[in-house]
């Protein structure tokens, strides 16, 4: 049996960026023009969750979204949750209606096609510059002036397989007291099973995401970052410990 899966998880692994490039190059002149402005970010965002729809259904994700509370329209939000899977982006872009601006790694920027959109509408930080991490926090107070949200996993890469939830680094926090906006803890459960980093590994099935309370900010200072770094972490932590994800103890 362990023959035949090797071969299934190549081509699933193939299929995967086929299917990440096909709507790209169907809505390039669409893509194109949405970023060419700023202020045309709102537009490339509904591109971008028609692109990341595609690819679930087309990976075989039956993709259900579960909320505590809804973000309002007409607000921006700090947008954290944690990091197992290339399919994340997409499970968020389908799970969060509000326009928001990923904050990732700059090597993402080098994958064919999809890097030259990617460099063009996040921002990309190289977390062992200093230099950079400033840059960040400067061009995401732009955006959030822009009235666009923010997405972080504050994980700040891909945990080893055995991790269930690392660390959270405190720049999303810092920067959601900043600017006083709430920050929106989502749970996913199901993507390092459906599709990890592991070469060989995946498989179609359900993939879940959960939208927490928000925890608000108003009146919180930056000492109180360590505070709601804890706060978020836990609720996720508890999360995926109530589904019976593992029994492990948080680190």
């Amino acid at each position: 049996m362990a023959f035949f899966k090797y071969p299934f998880w190549l081509l699933y692994r193939i299929w995967f960026y086929i299917l990440v490039a096909i709507p790209i190059l169907l809505m390039f002149p669409l893509l194109i023009i949405s970023i060419s402005r700023e202020e045309w970010y709102r537009y490339f965002f509904k591109l971008a969750r028609i692109w990341s729809k595609f690819i679930l259904i087309g990976m075989g994700f039956g993709y259900k979204i579960t909320r505590e509370e809804t973000p309002n329209p007409n607000k921006s939000y700090m947008f954290v949750a944690n990091h197992t899977s290339m399919a994340d982006i997409m499970l968020m872009l389908v799970a969060v209606k509000n326009p928001f601006v990923f904050v990732g790694k700059q090597e993402l920027a080098k994958i064919p096609l999809f890097g030259f959109f990617y460099k063009r509408t996040c921002i990309l930080v190289d977390r062992s510059s200093a230099k950079s991490r400033q840059a960040v926090f400067l061009r995401a107070q732009r955006r959030l002036k822009q009235g666009v949200s923010i997405c972080i996993f504050p994980e700040g890469g891909v945990p080893e397989e055995h991790i269930l939830l690392d660390e959270f680094k405190d720049g999303a926090f810092r920067l959601a007291i900043n600017h006083q906006i709430p920050v929106v803890p989502i749970t996913f459960y199901d993507n390092k099973k459906r599709f990890s980093y592991t070469f060989f590994s995946g498989s179609p099935g359900k993939m879940r995401a959960k939208i927490h309370q928000f925890i608000p900010t108003s009146g919180l200072q930056t000492a109180d970052t360590k505070a709601l770094n804890e706060k978020a972490r836990t609720l996720i932590w508890d999360e995926l410990s109530s589904n019976h994800i593992t029994k492990k103890k948080p680190l």
